[in-house]
């Protein structure tokens, strides 16, 4: 029995090293195939030692969550399109919430089953405690998810959902959540548990509809950030080191992930943890309208001759590159341009598309050079000098409303300062608003044209008129 522990014990802590090592690797694109890799083989080694604990009496149940979980895995992974990656990033962190608040409940009405000390309605108090914050955090995750995704599929509207005293509604949510924790260490009745569990899946629907779609990133980073404190909190009461490493991982690195995208926004960390910080919902439903101003429209060869002159041309993907699937014409439109000696820089906001990193996974997938691929603050200088920006789906992360208009949703985001360039080359469907529901000015702007129609239609047809 000793030496199964200690082989269980070891292997669980190369899987954790094998996690850590993982974590490095996904910062950065030129190692994130490795990191990925090393974080598949870590989860087999924890996922192997876990099933083959003697303390397992039937694996009957266990194959068949095992191979119905793989099916339905397999099924999602063969379909899911590289524009739905963030709402299933978002429906599998609510997945991980709900596993969090079942697991503590089963644990709460049978703890021998689960090693804990104490008897059903005795439990321990340290038990109770950790798993009623594992609970909590998963309900909260749980509900949290569910309305980012229905956001993200566009079930509902991307702007933000906010009324009269909202803040003040969670934060008194928020402290009464924390009074039945403690309570809970003091009366163990079944309406203290799950009043708390229910509270936990009200507050958690409240913290993510006040937040606007321009800032769903950020939301996507935090609940990642929940789903891993959750994790913790259960491994805390099942008594696995694996879990609790892994969630412990994942929670932390979700919150500084945050953190940074948060600085890089201007937003406050603390609003997003409190739920909404996208401005009030009036402005963003005013924004949302169609504008009716005249704009300058181009052609395809229009943009073909203005960019095959330029000196320099700064590339801005955004979410209606991903829509399209355009990213590889986008490339091969590139390779074209430097073919013809001109500069060919790529621009990526910290918030474009729906997740963190979408923008730059896609440009990864279509082979465009890793020394091409610039962040907003390595980039956004280079405009002024810059012949063409060429937006490709980008709105509101180059909006000039974040720098000129308070009343804006997004006001107080950098953005990126495509408007400097000598001419914008403005790729989208129509006139209308972004995610966010807001206007963008640059539309309107004398050096701005608007290249109206589907985006890697718009671009292959770009490259024909280059050829």
């Amino acid at each position: 029995m000793e030496l199964q522990a200690n082989v269980t014990a070891l292997a669980y802590l190369v899987a954790a090293v094998l996690f850590i090592l993982a974590l490095r690797g996904l910062s950065s694109p030129e190692t994130s195939r490795a990191g990925n890799t090393m974080g598949m083989v870590g989860m087999a080694i924890a996922v192997a030692t876990t099933v083959l604990s003697p303390e397992i009496e039937s694996y009957t149940w266990i194959l068949v969550a095992v191979v119905a979980g793989g099916a339905i895995g397999l099924i999602i992974a063969s379909r899911i399109a590289m524009t739905a990656m963030p709402q299933l990033v978002a429906a599998f962190h609510s997945l991980v919430g709900l596993a969090a608040v079942l697991v503590a409940g089963a644990a709460y009405s049978h703890p021998a089953s689960f090693g804990l000390l104490g008897s059903a309605g005795d439990i321990y108090v340290a038990s109770r405690v950790e798993m009623s914050l594992g609970a909590m955090i998963g309900a909260i995750t749980f509900s949290g998810s569910i309305i980012a995704f229905t956001k993200l599929q566009g079930l509902v509207s991307g702007r933000p959902i906010t009324f009269v005293g909202q803040h003040w509604l969670n934060a008194l949510l928020g402290l009464l959540a924390l009074a039945l924790v403690v309570y809970f260490c003091f009366d163990q009745s079944p309406w203290v548990f799950w009043s708390l569990v229910a509270l936990a899946f009200v507050l958690g629907f409240l913290l993510i509809i006040p937040i606007g779609g321009a800032d769903m990133p950020v939301v996507v980073s935090m609940l990642n950030s929940y789903s891993g404190w959750a994790a913790a909190g259960i491994g805390f009461t099942l008594h696995n080191n694996a879990l609790i490493v892994t969630g412990a991982l994942v929670g932390s690195s979700g919150a500084i992930l945050s953190y940074i995208m948060c600085k890089a926004m201007n937003r406050s960390f603390f609003s997003v943890i409190l739920g909404g910080f996208g401005g009030d919902s009036s402005a963003a439903a005013a924004g949302g309208e169609v504008d009716d101003r005249p704009v300058k429209q181009g052609s395809a060869d229009d943009a073909a001759f203005i960019m095959k002159n330029a000196g320099s041309v700064i590339i801005v993907p955004g979410y209606g590159m991903a829509v399209a699937q355009a990213q590889h014409a986008l490339r091969e439109m590139g390779d074209e341009l430097k073919k013809a000696g001109v500069k060919v820089s790529y621009a990526i906001h910290p918030v474009a598309g729906r997740m963190p990193g979408h923008m730059n996974v896609l440009l990864a997938e279509a082979n465009v050079s890793y020394d091409e691929v610039f962040e907003l603050e390595d980039i956004n200088s280079e405009f002024s000098q810059a012949d063409v920006a060429f937006v490709i789906g980008a709105n509101d992360v180059t909006n000039p409303a974040a720098k000129t208009d308070p009343a804006s949703p997004i006001f107080g985001m950098p953005i990126l300062d495509v408007e400097r360039a000598k001419t914008v080359l403005f790729v989208k469907r129509g006139m209308a608003a972004g995610y966010a529901g807001v206007q963008n000015e640059l539309f309107f702007n004398d050096n701005t044209m608007m290249l109206f129609g589907d985006a890697k239609k718009m671009v292959e047809s770009i490259l024909r008129a280059i050829d």
